[in-house]
């Protein structure tokens, strides 16, 4: 077998020491080219190298959620074809790991790494479904390029703290836990349009749905993790069917206090529910409308502000080595 293993050397919670550890264990079972990411896109490019190589069987993103959605997106810069693409592989290296731990990998890199070898030892693999989500034709986002999402993406609210994240970050801070709870709180103040909102719901042949203050999209369950206690935001959502959405009509103080203690309790039986909470389950094809620009994210990674959003489910679109 001939494999790729594109390596974030950022990744935040493996060392040197620990990636020469798992790129030798898996030389060891394949003919492995390994290539350390230079700069950002460059899993993406990647990626789309290898789709285009008749010769690569398998593609290993080494690296977190970033470095995953590059080298997915790279793959299927021609669109999905998982019989025929190069079988896709992870190993967890980032602070969240939502993808690697949503298909039953665990966190720890050297034991999903045995996993990993076990399965392609025994053939084991599933084809998951993907989100696509595009810029809205007749809009001002129409040109935006198409992209893939592994596991969400979030116009609105949560978007918006990830962008803080993001700016932490570049300062120099780590990120932990409390630095994203941080930030949710420093979002929630500096809200304008927390008591009515300003996102509208569009799906073919039925009514829209308005005023959303945030939209949260999920391509599986859970939404994310908080150390290892995981978040469902929507606990339908799953690899075998489109895409699920929460979303919320009012962020006041006692709203987001309620809505916030359902996600920390949440459980794959119950979600966060009520009079202000919209859940929907197995979209294929929706569009999200702003009446102004509003922050925009996919797999945890900011893309800058949108105005509208337009998502596809699409159903096995990815083979991936479990």
């Amino acid at each position: 077998m001939r494999a790729l293993l594109v390596v974030n050397p950022a990744a935040t919670t493996t060392s040197a020491r620990t990636r020469d550890v798992l790129i030798h264990a898996l030389a060891s079972e394949m003919k492995l080219e390994v290539v350390t990411t230079e700069y950002r896109g460059h899993a993406r490019d990647l990626g789309r190298r290898a789709a285009d190589d008749s010769d690569i069987d398998l593609v290993v993103a080494l690296g977190g959620d970033g470095t995953v959605n590059e080298v997915v997106n790279g793959l299927l810069h021609n669109g999905p074809d998982p019989e025929n693409l190069p079988n896709f592989a992870v190993v967890p290296g980032g602070s969240t790991n939502v993808f690697a731990r949503a298909v039953g990998l665990p966190n720890e890199p050297v034991e999903a790494t045995g996993i990993l070898l076990d399965a392609l030892r025994e053939e084991r693999s599933r084809v998951v479904s993907l989100g696509l989500a595009a810029g809205t034709p007749g809009t001002e986002d129409e040109g935006v390029p198409s992209r893939w999402f592994t596991f969400c993406a979030g116009f609105g609210f949560d978007a918006g703290v990830i962008g803080r994240v993001e700016q932490q970050r570049e300062r120099g801070k780590r990120s932990t836990h409390a630095l994203y709870l941080r930030q949710v709180a420093r979002q929630f103040l500096s809200e304008p349009h927390r008591g009515k909102g300003r996102i509208t719901l569009e799906r073919p042949d039925q009514d829209p749905v308005e005023n959303l203050v945030m939209s949260i999209v999920c391509n599986t369950a859970p939404w994310t993790y908080l150390g290892n206690r995981p978040v469902f935001a929507a606990p339908d959502a799953s690899f075998e069917t489109g895409l699920d959405m929460l979303a919320l009509t009012k962020l006041s103080m006692s709203t987001a206090t309620r809505y916030a203690t359902q996600l920390l309790t949440s459980t794959p039986e119950k979600g966060p529910h009520g009079k202000h909470a919209v859940s929907m389950h197995d979209l294929t094809d929706f569009t999200l409308h702003s009446k102004a620009p509003l922050p925009f994210q996919m797999d945890g990674d900011h893309l800058g502000l949108r105005t509208s959003v337009t998502f596809t489910g699409v159903r096995r679109a990815l083979r991936v080595i479990v």
